[in-house]
């Protein structure tokens, strides 16, 4: 049996996995979310939320991972007790990745598109109207969306075809510096434009009236937002964080690891607001106009900078590689679970795969133009549906079945959690969390289930 592959370094660890984690929910939507619900009040809620209920959740999958040395198509066979049924929980991961990979990779299609319009100079001189112009015709030409997804597929796979050292462990090493320096440069910028103190303000000054404004319903609106945020930025529940944990020795304790992870994705979610707000305050632009915020209103605010046409290209060249970087790590679990469940080689598995995804993403991609009548009542386009089925869906009962396993005697159980948990050097998993794991957490995930179907069900039943 081939020897399982190991990260060379802690730090390749750290940022691949930083790298899963730091997609396009830390640069895309956390921003716009923020800027929705009032700024640096939800950033504190936010973080309380993702230290109680993202990270515990986190440390569950790097633990199962690293004691079973599996992906998660095998590795509830190998820690289950013998007579369960929880390697069902395979068919969740298999499903969960594959369909994430079915919107994402068309969504990270964009994005490279975009630096490369950027680049060109496409959008100088243009106004918000005719940029939302650019992004709409971009969506209604299936030839070009296609063939960016097509890219991003291929890109993917080229770098996982090269093995997790060489490839995946090296470049996205190499991306994560450079989105590091990057954003760095573009933070520089957007503080010191003229105007940009009102966007500092908003996004550092805590404001906790603005929670309230819309009484009790508007205040439980935001807690879900932030709950929601700091539970989904970390994509746990189906195993695209586990595989990570497979390839870690004994020498370091889970939680300090998952702690660092954390707190690099939150850096990134962080300083991506730093650009967006000073910028948006800078020329009077709405910073919580929605999901168009990064494809309709910042490039016209990039237009107006001195040398708009460069930051404009590096803050799209960021979002490439943010998005690369989770479809490399999605993309090497979903080879990893080929290759543990059906015994396969890589180059096998990478052909295949590849194949799969790339004819599997095409819906999204033509979902746009060819498919637009798609629709699901409530939920919305092709897009919706997948996004809705894994976001609303597989991730929280998914992490619920993680955390049940975990810390329940008919799964793998506490006992053995903490001492896998708790092997090597650094920081132990706290014990005053074991009643909020065993009991609260649950509950949690069940709410965020409950209140992910609430607005689709009031739609269908006319509420």
């Amino acid at each position: 049996m081939a020897q399982r592959a190991r990260f060379s370094s802690n730090i390749g660890f750290l940022l691949v996995s930083a790298g899963c984690a730091i997609g396009l929910g830390n640069v895309w939507r956390f921003p716009y979310i923020t800027g929705e619900y009032g700024g640096a009040a939800f950033i504190l809620l936010y973080i309380f939320f993702l230290v109680l209920f993202g990270l515990p959740m986190l440390t569950m999958e790097y633990t199962v991972g690293r004691a079973s040395q599996k992906s998660i198509s095998r590795a509830f066979d190998v820690l289950e007790p013998e007579g369960t049924k929880w390697h069902f929980m395979r068919w969740v991961g298999f499903i969960g990745n594959f369909m994430l990979m079915m919107f994402y990779t068309c969504v990270a299609g964009w994005m490279l598109n975009y630096f490369v319009k950027m680049s060109a100079g496409e959008f100088n001189g243009m106004d918000t109207a005719q940029v939302g112009g650019v992004f709409e015709a971009m969506l209604a030409n299936p030839g070009e969306v296609v063939l960016w997804t097509v890219i991003v597929c291929v890109i993917g796979m080229l770098v996982c075809g090269l093995g997790v050292n060489k490839g995946v462990e090296r470049i996205t090493k190499f991306m994560m510096c450079a989105l590091f320096v990057i954003l760095l440069v573009l933070v520089i910028r957007a503080v010191t434009l003229p105007g940009a103190e009102g966007g500092l303000a908003f996004y550092l000054m805590p404001d906790f009236s603005k929670m309230f404004a819309n009484g009790p319903g508007g205040f439980a609106e935001v807690v879900y937002a932030a709950m929601g945020q700091s539970f989904f930025t970390l994509s746990i529940g189906i195993g695209s964080m586990e595989i990570f944990g497979s390839y870690l020795g004994k020498e370091r304790r889970i939680f300090g690891q998952a702690l660092s992870v954390g707190v690099l994705d939150t850096i990134i979610a962080l300083m991506a607001g730093l650009i967006i707000f000073p910028a948006c305050f800078a020329f009077g632009v709405d910073p919580g106009s929605g999901p168009g915020l990064v494809f309709v209103t910042l490039p016209n605010v990039f237009a107006q900078m001195w040398l708009g046409q460069l930051w404009g290209a590096l803050f799209f060249l960021f979002m490439s590689f943010a998005a690369l970087s989770t479809v490399i790590a999605v993309f090497e679990n979903i080879i990893a679970m080929f290759m543990d469940y059906k015994g396969w080689d890589r180059p096998k598995t990478v052909r295949i795969a590849l194949v799969l995804i790339t004819i599997l993403s095409l819906p999204c991609a033509l979902g746009f133009n060819v498919l637009a009548g798609v629709q699901v009542p409530g939920i919305g386009d092709i897009q919706g549906i997948e996004d809705f089925i894994v976001s609303n869906n597989l991730l929280p009962l998914g992490s619920l079945v993680f955390l049940l396993f975990c810390t329940r005697k008919f799964g793998w159980g506490w006992k053995n959690f903490i001492k896998e948990v708790d092997t090597g050097e650094g920081m132990r998993f706290p014990q005053w969390m074991h009643g909020w794991v065993s009991y609260c957490i649950p509950v949690l995930l069940i709410i965020v289930f409950v209140m992910g179907w609430m607005p689709i069900i009031g739609g269908w039943l006319g509420l």
